[in-house]
């Protein structure tokens, strides 16, 4: 199973990192000629991501742990074609981990 991993921050929201992934990913697969099909999914379930979440309601949920110095990454997959994701919330101490599906 496809998974990514999105790595917010201060500076930069979900949405940025998002589309900042996308980027990347587009210009990694129209400059190789190998390894195109991980790229491809990737690159599809980035779109499903940038169309399909709420991404104010994202950023309210990791801001607040972000503002504690707390570190945030959000996992997507799709699971049964239902796009699902999971954030993780890590300190110095333990890690949370919320499930949710879009």
């Amino acid at each position: 199973m496809l998974r990514i991993e999105l790595v917010p921050d201060l500076s930069h929201c979900i949405h940025t990192v998002a589309k900042k992934e996308y980027n990347d990913v587009l210009r990694r697969l129209l400059s190789v000629n190998s390894g195109r099909k991980k790229l491809e999914e990737k690159l599809e379930l980035l779109i499903i991501i940038l169309k399909d979440m709420d991404f104010q309601q994202l950023r309210q949920e990791s801001e607040k742990y972000l503002v504690e110095g707390k570190n945030v990454k959000f996992i997507f997959h799709l699971e049964n074609g239902s796009l699902e994701y999971e954030m993780s919330v890590t300190n110095s101490n333990s890690t949370q981990a919320i499930r949710h599906k879009s």
